[in-house]
């Protein structure tokens, strides 16, 4: 059977989503959970992009094994010199280089003829090629150029080093039918020569199906994201391309290297780092993908689950235990079960994930596992601290005007301020705005609940905007006021952070 590579473009392509920015420790932490996952190539950014990109690239390539560890790059010589810089001590490396090839981009973007298109790709590629063995080229816009000059551009950057060659549905235009047929085509011609990738957006719904169809055709690697994040509508789902294989590998004769038990948890790890919700009827990681209301369904489900479940739900992970942990559970206890769940934290951040856990386990009589992973988020999401919240109190009600007393910490010292508002989150806002006398402007707000029942852990989302600068603020705590006035705080201390470092 074969073996299809998976190539995790979430850090990279995924990123691009509007809002889906991460911070280099954040992105360490994805990266992490990728290996976890069993993906074979991450690509971890694209480090010309700017000094963030860099910096994070160059730290997963030094902090992550397990995976190759792969830089975008343009086909230019100063792109790929800096896309080495930063893979080249990892200890499998790869640079993924690019250049369009359609008559759409040529005329219109970049407005070079064919030829010099064709022979600055097998420059690059054999410049890249001097720099590390394993190096991949895609022919950008493959899907609208016309098909005997995309393998004339092909087979030369094969004979020039690219071990990979990326086929990629830049625009999300192909259908299956065809898009196997360019794959096959492509196939025929190169034979085993170079592995055959397939990058495929979703603007049409269709990356999924399109990267199968490829896969029947003969490629032999998939780029993808995770919960298929990316660019306008997206890309191909990893969960969903790799269930497909997992699920009918009579049909389709392949299997991944994917712990596909590790699934949820890297699903929910990148809903809580980016704020980006998953669809409720997702395939495979949507709240409702296992869910069941038909009483036909449930009267099935009962006697036979094969009746109307054709994946089980432990096998991506999905588990509804409850955590026995609680006030009276000591350090060790707690160190255990977050290594149970993959965690491995530094004696600091456990022991301020405890002081937290703690905290909770005082307001809510039952600790989930989606609880522990909250606050362990959070640790590893830490930024600096200009701004912290001492205490709040709110009065409301149907005949009281409401109004919140918050006092904070600003630069060291406690500051109070009293502000009425329209509601208890308007007026603890208006209040902390009178603290920081910030200029931001609220553009979203997120509430949602973690986990179930009345002492459920409330989570609430944010996004503030100031001086063309846009941050996402996030704040959990079983009171929803509390997880709120965090939000904001935790905006603004990114705000902060973006003005000290611009």
């Amino acid at each position: 059977m074969r073996i299809i590579r998976i190539f995790d473009t979430t850090l990279r392509d995924g990123e691009q989503s509007p809002g889906a920015s991460m911070n280099v420790d954040e992105k360490i932490q994805i990266a992490k959970q990728l290996v976890r996952l069993g993906v074979d190539i991450i690509e971890a950014g694209f480090p010309m992009a700017s000094d963030g990109d860099f910096e994070a690239v160059k730290r997963i390539a030094n902090e992550v094994k397990g995976a190759t560890i792969a830089g975008l790059a343009r086909a230019k010589e100063a792109d790929i010199k800096r896309a080495y810089e930063a893979v080249k001590d990892a200890s499998k490396k790869r640079i993924h280089t690019f250049h369009s090839t359609s008559d759409i981009h040529l005329k219109y973007q970049f407005r070079v003829t064919r030829e010099e298109a064709l022979k600055r790709s097998v420059e690059m590629v054999k410049y890249a090629r001097s720099l590390v063995n394993d190096v991949e080229f895609s022919p950008m816009d493959a899907t609208r150029t016309e098909l005997p000059y995309l393998i004339d551009v092909v087979t030369a950057v094969i004979e020039a080093g690219a071990s990979t060659v990326n086929i990629p549905d830049t625009v999300g235009y192909a259908t299956p039918t065809e898009f196997g047929s360019m794959i096959r085509a492509i196939k025929e011609k190169i034979g085993d020569t170079a592995v055959i990738s397939v990058h495929c957006h979703n603007d049409l719904g269709l990356a999924v199906a399109n990267s199968l169809a490829a896969i029947l055709s003969g490629a032999g690697q998939v780029e993808c994201t995770i919960n298929g994040i990316g660019e306008r509508a997206g890309n191909c789902s990893m969960e969903e391309i790799v269930m497909n294989l997992a699920t009918r590998k009579d049909f389709y004769q392949a299997a991944t290297n994917i712990n596909t038990k590790e699934i949820i948890r890297t699903s929910r790890l990148l809903t809580r780092i980016t704020g980006i919700p998953v669809q409720p009827n997702k395939a495979i990681v949507g709240a409702n993908a296992f869910a069941h209301e038909s009483g036909i369904h449930q009267d099935g489900l009962l006697k036979e689950k094969m009746t109307y479940e054709i994946i089980k739900p432990e096998d991506v992970g999905l588990k509804q235990t409850e955590l026995v942990l609680g006030k009276h559970s000591g350090r060790h206890a707690f160190k255990a079960r977050l290594k149970e769940l993959g965690y491995d934290l530094s004696p600091e951040e456990l022991e301020s994930a405890f002081v937290k856990f703690k905290h909770l386990a005082d307001q809510k009589k039952n600790i989930f596992d989606e609880d522990i992973e909250t606050l362990v988020s959070e640790e590893f999401s830490k930024i600096p601290e200009g701004y912290s919240l001492v205490n709040l109190s709110v009065s409301s009600g149907m005949k009281v005007e409401p109004r919140s007393g918050v006092a904070m910490k600003v630069k060291g010292k406690t500051v109070r301020k009293t502000a009425k508002g329209d509601g208890p989150v308007d007026a603890t806002y208006k209040a902390i705005a009178l603290i920081t006398k910030t200029k931001s402007k609220l553009l979203k707000f997120e509430v949602k609940s973690i986990t179930g029942g009345t002492d459920a852990l409330g989570e609430v989302i944010v996004s503030l905007e100031e001086k063309g600068r846009t941050v996402r603020g996030h704040g959990a705590d079983t009171d929803i006021i509390v997880a709120a006035a965090k939000a904001y705080i935790n905006a603004l201390n990114k705000l902060a952070m973006r003005k000290k470092t611009a």
